[in-house]
């Protein structure tokens, strides 16, 4: 009987490793990103990546208090940072909220309290990744339709921010007319310390990035390309990137 018995302990012992080792192997083949962290474009105020980790608590806070619904949370297949916030600015960038919210919001030091203001912020810089593409460059009136996304996104969060209205009522001004959209749009207080149009030696203009840019992904946001012509390097800075192309 005793024999018997031990067996059955070895039988449920060894089945529920098997069990567990068929679900950890099942996510390692399903869900590859579950074991790399990703280069995310993380909420104004984000320290470093492994403390960001570390410190962040998934509570979701930042997301709840932002005005423009930009803060997402990673789901599974995202990474092994799930539950943490970042931000898509191929469907709503950083809107650089005067009182940055989203910091004030964060209970664990993940984004840092001393991020105060626009001009604080640093989540990466702003770059002309696909020139070709530019519309400003190659003197293309923007299309009708290219609002077309935004008014998906705003249409689609609940409960709209009457700061999301306002951002598409000027959003939707640029129709026809010469693409300025990245320079105007740039939601930090001195927007030409961050980005300008410029002559282009092709007879057209093309956004010049400056030191100033906070890497808020509202010019990646704005874009009215198919896939932006403008794109935000997170965690990059200016002297990082513009420094190998001088």
């Amino acid at each position: 009987m005793e024999t018997v018995k031990t067996d059955k302990r070895e039988f449920i012992k060894y089945s529920t490793l098997g069990v567990l080792g068929l679900v950890l192997g099942g996510g390692m083949i399903f869900s590859p990103y579950t074991l790399r962290a990703e280069n995310r474009l993380r909420p104004p105020g984000a320290v470093d990546e492994k403390r960001f980790l570390a410190l962040c608590i998934k509570c979701g806070q930042c997301l709840q208090v932002c005005p423009y619904h930009s803060i997402k949370l990673a789901d599974f297949g995202r990474g092994h940072g799930v539950g943490t916030p970042y931000i898509d600015a191929n469907e709503r960038g950083c809107w650089a909220c005067s009182a940055v919210p989203c910091v004030l919001a964060c209970p664990s030091g993940a984004l840092d309290h001393h991020c105060e203001k626009p001009e604080d912020i640093k989540m990466g810089i702003a770059v002309l990744e696909f020139p070709d593409t530019c519309l400003a460059m190659t003197n293309t009136p923007v299309p009708k339709g290219y609002n077309e996304k935004m008014h998906k996104f705003t249409n689609s969060v609940v409960n709209k921010h009457e700061l999301e209205e306002q951002l598409l009522e000027k959003f939707d001004q640029y129709e026809g007319k010469q693409c300025t959209l990245c320079a105007d749009m740039c939601p930090i207080p001195n927007p030409l310390s961050a980005i300008a149009m410029v002559p282009d030696s092709g007879g057209g203009n093309k956004p010049e990035i400056y030191d100033g840019c906070i890497g808020c992904g509202a010019c990646q946001e704005v874009c009215p390309t198919t896939i932006p012509s403008i794109v935000i390097k997170p965690r990059m800075t200016y002297e990082e990137y513009y420094a190998n192309k001088s």
